[in-house]
C-alpha cells in the first residue's frame, strides 16, 4: 500500500496556510447501536450488564473530576490575568498617561470567575486580548520617552508584565491540554460517548489568539 503521506512528492501550498481555531462545539451522540449493545449485554448476561453499569458509573465521575480539572486550569489563567492587571493598571499610573484600563475589563474577570456567563471561555480570550493590547500601548509610551526607560519602578513593573504573559501562556497549554482529553474522551466508545451523550456533553473550545494578535505575530520585530 503506497504511503498516504509521502514527503518525497509533496503537495506544497506556496502562499502558505493560516489556521483558526474554530469556535464550536459538537455534541456527543449515540445511535440506536449503542441502545441495542447496552440491552444485548443485559438479554444475554446479567453480570456483563452490571459490570458496563459499574463502567458507566466510573466513566461519569471521570467527567465530572475531569470538569474540575478544567475549572482549576481555567482558574489559573483568571488568577494571572488578575494579576496582570493590576500591573499594567500601575504601569499606566506610573507613566502618567492616558492608558485607562477599562473598567468593564474587571466587571468581566470577576463574571467569568464566577461562572456567570454562557461562554466563559471566549470572555477569558477577550480578557487576554485587551490587556494586550493595553500592554503594547503602555511600551509604545516607553519608548517613546527613553529616559522612562531607567525609571526602576516602571523597569520592575515591565519586567513582572512579560514574566506574567510567559505564565498565562503555560496555564493556557495546560487548560488546553485538559479541554483536549475532555474533546476526545466523550467520543470514546461505548462507555464515555454512551454516558456524555446521555449527560448532553460536547466538545469545549480550546484557547484561540485573537486577530490582533495574530497580526502582530507577522509583522516585523527586528
Amino acid at each position: 500500500m503506497a504511503n498516504q503521506l509521502d514527503e518525497l512528492n509533496p503537495e506544497v501550498r506556496e502562499e502558505g496556510l493560516d489556521t483558526n481555531v474554530i469556535a464550536k462545539k459538537l455534541p456527543a451522540e449515540v445511535g440506536i447501536g449503542s441502545t441495542i449493545f447496552e440491552i444485548a449485554l443485559w438479554l444475554c448476561f446479567i453480570l456483563p450488564g452490571l459490570i458496563f453499569l459499574f463502567m458507566k458509573i466510573n466513566a461519569k465521575k471521570h467527567f465530572d473530576q475531569l470538569q474540575q480539572k478544567i475549572q482549576r486550569n481555567a482558574s489559573q489563567i483568571d488568577n494571572y490575568l488578575e494579576q496582570r492587571v493590576v500591573v499594567l493598571q500601575n504601569c499606566a499610573r506610573l507613566l502618567d498617561k492616558a492608558i485607562d484600563l477599562d473598567k468593564s475589563t474587571f466587571e468581566n474577570i470577576a463574571k467569568y470567575r464566577s461562572g456567570n456567563t454562557d461562554d466563559a471561555d471566549a470572555a477569558r480570550n477577550e480578557i487576554g486580548g485587551q490587556l494586550d493590547s493595553i500592554s503594547r500601548d503602555i511600551n509604545i509610551a516607553v519608548e517613546n520617552y527613553p529616559d522612562l526607560q531607567a525609571h526602576r519602578e516602571i523597569a520592575d513593573a515591565m519586567q513582572q508584565n512579560m514574566y506574567l504573559q510567559r505564565e498565562i501562556t503555560a496555564a493556557r497549554e495546560l487548560y488546553n491540554d485538559t479541554i483536549n482529553e475532555w474533546n476526545r474522551d466523550i467520543f470514546a466508545w461505548p462507555t464515555k460517548m454512551i454516558v456524555a451523550a446521555k449527560n448532553g456533553y460536547t466538545t469545549r473550545i480550546p484557547f484561540a489568539a485573537s486577530q490582533e494578535i495574530k497580526v502582530q505575530a507577522k509583522g516585523v520585530f527586528f
